[in-house]
């Protein structure tokens, strides 16, 4: 075979070892900075808990002026105690499907509602408040949320982060008022414009007497924080991609001793 023939099959062999080289080794910075990104997350998630863990033993407050709700970060406000002064607007109020499940302390669960009724504050601005769960079976008698104080009232509860809805959360049920999602970007949409702006949270009521509806008392901390399997998942694959990395390199080291003994 002629030296030109031989030439241009190095040629091809070096380019795809250089491309082997980039493409693993790109790989795995790849994964790394997953992994990093995933840790920060775990660090700020566990912050987060941290948070509403102190927020839920505070005092109640006043709820925050609407001038410093573009501010706040409503996930580091969640749990938080508060009071409000303002009045209901019951025939604007929205049913927000959910599966509750059972637990000692509640007399209903199962397939129903939270019952989202915006709440018109004195110093403006409207905030939703979350009067509790109804069962599906008796979900009708609440539209319209007949069952709300009337007249200027100060409530007390725990504001709660907007949720965040998912690719598979249907859209809302404009004509018959009913969402999937606690999202109050999405819950906004259904109200007067008058009634803008709307708080970026929502609040939760405590529990009433015993087998009073809407069923309140149904706040709980509940962050998903799978952070740290997410990181040591991008890890392993770090991990694997540098071991392969590291073998090819060693056996083109020893191909090429083999070669020039």
């Amino acid at each position: 075979m002629s030296a030109a023939a031989v030439v241009p099959g190095r040629t091809a062999r070096r380019w795809a070892s250089w491309l082997f080289f980039a493409v693993m080794l790109g790989l795995t910075v790849f994964f790394l900075g997953l992994a990093k990104w995933q840790f920060d997350r775990l660090h700020w998630k566990e912050g987060l808990i941290a948070q509403a863990e102190v927020n839920m033993r505070r005092q109640p407050q006043p709820l925050l002026p609407v001038a410093q709700w573009g501010s706040i970060d409503p996930e580091a406000y969640a749990y938080s105690p508060v009071t409000a002064t303002g009045h209901y607007l019951p025939a604007q109020s929205i049913r927000v499907f959910i599966a509750l499940g059972e637990s000692a302390h509640r007399e209903y669960s199962g397939a129903g509602y939270w019952i989202m009724t915006p709440f018109a504050l004195e110093g403006g601005g409207t905030v939703f408040v979350n009067r509790g769960f109804v069962p599906q079976a008796l979900a009708t008698r609440y539209v319209g949320d007949p069952t709300a104080p009337t007249g200027t009232v100060t409530i007390r509860g725990a504001t709660v982060a907007s949720e965040t809805p998912s690719l598979f959360t249907p859209a809302a049920d404009s004509a018959h008022r009913i969402d999937w999602v606690r999202d109050t970007g999405r819950l906004a949409a259904f109200l007067d414009p008058a009634a803008k702006p709307v708080a970026p949270f929502f609040i939760d009521l405590p529990a009433g007497p015993k087998g009073s509806l809407p069923q309140g008392g149904e706040t709980t901390v509940d962050y998903t924080n799978n952070h740290l399997g997410y990181a040591l998942t991008w890890l392993g694959f770090a991990l694997t991609t540098g071991i392969m990395l590291a073998e090819w390199v060693r056996r083109q080291q020893l191909a090429r001793a083999g070669t020039k003994a």
